[in-house]
Parts: C-alpha cells; sequence; structure tokens
C-alpha cells in the first residue's frame, strides 16, 4: 500500500474567507531544491571563485554568490471515493471539484472587497482598473508533521484520473511547486532553529563516531 500521510495548505491572511485544503501526499516522494546562483561580472575571478588559502578568505571567495529561495515539489492525492461511499452529498455531486477550485484559487491574485472579504480579481469587482484594487497572490502555510513552512505556490498540474457521469472527477492527483518565503517571518525562523539544531546534531553524531573507531 501507498505510504501516505496528511498534509494542509492554509492562507495566511485576515481576509475572509481563507482558502484551505487538507490532503494527502506521498512523504517519500517530497523533492526539495536550493540553488545559488554565481555570478562574479567582470572581476578578476578564477574559474567557479576568487583565489583562497586559508579559511578566513571565505568571505572574499564567496563574492558575488546568492543564494535563491528553497523550492518544494510534490504531488497530493485528491480523492472523493470514501466519502461517496458514506453517502456524502457533496462528493457524489462534485467529486473533488471544490478541492481543485481551492487550489486554482491559491494561485490567482486576490482583491480584498468590503468588510475584509476577499474577492478573484478576475471577477472584477470593486473596479475596472487592475490598479484600482489591491491585488495580491496568497501567502500560504505549507504544515506536515511538525513541519510549518510559508509558501507561494508557483505551479500547479491537475491529472484527473476517474470521473462520475457527469464528468465531474472523483480522483484526483496534483503537482505542486511551491517557493518557501524566506526572511524575517516567525514560521521561516523557527524552521532555521530546526535546521541549524538537526546539522548540529548530525556533526555530533559524526564525531562521536569518528572518535569511536580510533579506540
Amino acid at each position: 500500500m501507498l505510504n501516505v500521510t496528511k498534509g494542509v495548505l492554509l492562507e495566511y491572511s485576515l481576509m475572509l474567507p481563507p482558502l484551505v485544503l487538507v490532503f494527502e501526499f506521498n512523504p517519500e516522494e517530497i523533492s526539495r531544491t536550493r540553488r545559488i546562483t554565481i555570478n562574479t561580472g567582470s572581476t578578476p575571478a578564477t574559474r567557479g571563485g576568487y583565489d583562497f588559502t586559508l579559511p578566513t578568505e571565505t568571505a572574499r571567495v564567496a563574492q558575488g554568490i546568492s543564494v535563491e529561495p528553497e523550492q518544494f515539489d510534490i504531488k497530493i492525492l485528491l480523492d472523493a471515493t470514501d466519502r461517496m461511499d458514506r453517502g456524502n452529498k457533496v462528493a457524489l455531486s462534485f467529486g473533488v471539484e471544490p478541492e481543485i477550485a481551492t487550489l486554482r484559487s491559491m494561485v490567482e491574485p486576490k482583491a480584498q472587497g468590503p468588510l475584509g472579504l476577499q474577492s478573484l480579481s478576475g471577477l472584477g469587482f470593486g473596479g475596472n482598473r487592475a490598479f484600482e484594487r489591491d491585488e495580491h497572490a496568497s501567502v500560504l502555510l505549507f504544515v506536515w508533521g511538525s513541519h510549518i513552512l510559508p509558501v507561494f505556490i508557483t505551479t500547479v498540474q491537475i491529472d484527473e484520473k476517474a470521473h462520475l457521469p457527469s464528468l465531474v472527477p472523483y480522483r484526483a492527483e496534483a503537482t505542486l511547486s511551491m517557493q518557501v518565503i524566506e526572511g524575517n517571518n516567525p514560521f521561516y525562523e523557527v524552521e532555521m532553529v530546526r535546521q541549524v539544531a538537526s546539522a548540529a546534531l548530525n556533526t555530533g553524531q559524526t564525531v562521536a563516531t569518528s572518535l569511536g573507531s580510533l579506540f
């Protein structure tokens, strides 16, 4: 059987209604990517960096290096079969269309309307010109296990796997690409503390193993 776990995407906003999606995904297949960009320009650098001899020179070696935000790629499972078997009226009529609509709304620009209500900018509420509205993308919290990361969804690809007679999908697989919002926010700072602590744990284990092999 496929090993799956629950995940959540939650819109981080005071506007109403916030978007939320609970889903299943395979935690064994999370793809995490972090890149650095090397730009030495016209400086007299050697190939790939500057000359160095001592560790004290590493700050100069790394001139022109910038770190890109971390990116996640996951596949999530949307399946209304169990709810349909229990006689859930929404699932029987709409399958997983509400979940798909939620994902699509998470990448649509939104405008704040009266009383804090938000609407998709494409609906045209609040004016006829884009700059007359306060449009923005959704800041989302990607929650799985004990991790809570602020992200933007950069890509959504939905593959519908099974349909009702009305051609409404009741089972689908969505591939999501997300970019972590790195900076001075409480969620990312907690993740950095976790990362530093885990790296220190690995270093401690490596040192202990090395010393143990000597004696």
